[in-house]
């Protein structure tokens, strides 16, 4: 008997320790269930793309436009640079000097100009025409004030061709021309790098293309395409075609 309640005993202890040890073994299931997971949100470092750069915005710009031949241009030229400081005094940057490629004395001249009146004052003045005839200027010079509308940064092709003509309604011929499309010149060896128009007159319009290929190029203007085209878009008269090679 004795033997046998030593073994109820020992049983009943048993059963309480295994019941102790579920009950713990519930509650922490039941903890793991009930216990929020942690928030990391805080310790994650998030790194923002990089917002893009814009690209600068386009600020249109006059330029003065000097066409005149010379008697030998590498006598012309060292006149030409050493006047620069009266250009400068004026409000007037050189931006290019070019050579027709029909007669290499034959020169085109562009100037950026931060004051058209100053401008004209300097174009006008009896001294610039002293400064010409001391560097062997023998035609009578071709001065234009423009309008820079639009320009191409990436325009540095060593040939170019300056095509002046006059419309009767810009609107409808920029409309006409943006029709074309740069993809569509690009193709004929024409690359649109600049469109001005004129000061005193706004429907005077001078458009400047990289050449990559002269013969396209040539073929292209002087094609009856393009005459048909630039009927459609209303421009006057004959147009003035001539191509430079860029001294610069």
């Amino acid at each position: 008997m004795k033997k046998i309640n030593k073994i109820f005993t020992t049983a009943i202890t048993i059963s309480a320790v295994c019941i102790f040890l579920s009950c713990n073994g519930d509650k922490k299931e039941a903890g793991e269930e009930t216990t929020a997971p942690k928030d990391t949100s805080n310790s994650m470092q998030m790194t923002a793309a990089p917002a893009p750069v814009a690209e600068p915005a386009f600020t249109a710009f006059d330029v003065v436009e000097i066409k005149h031949t010379v008697k030998d241009y590498d006598k012309w030229r060292p006149v030409f640079d050493n006047d620069s400081t009266a250009r400068n005094a004026s409000g007037l940057e050189k931006i290019v000097v070019a050579r027709n490629m029909d007669n290499p004395n034959k020169l085109y001249i562009a100037l950026k100009a931060n004051d058209v009146a100053k401008a004209k004052e300097f174009a006008n003045a009896a001294r610039l025409k002293e400064v010409m005839e001391k560097g062997g200027v023998n035609s009578k010079p071709d001065v234009s004030f423009l309008h820079v509308i639009r320009f191409n940064p990436d325009a540095k092709e060593p040939k170019w061709v300056v095509i002046t003509h006059k419309v009767k309604d810009f609107d409808a011929w920029v409309k006409v021309f943006d029709a074309e499309g740069k993809a569509a010149r690009a193709d004929q060896g024409l690359f649109d790098a600049v469109m001005a128009r004129g000061v005193d007159d706004p429907n005077t319009v001078m458009l400047v293309f990289d050449i990559k290929d002269m013969d396209k190029a040539r073929k292209s203007i002087m094609s009856d395409e393009k005459k048909k085209l630039m009927e459609s878009a209303g421009v006057e008269g004959v147009p003035t075609i001539e191509f430079y090679n860029s001294t610069e």
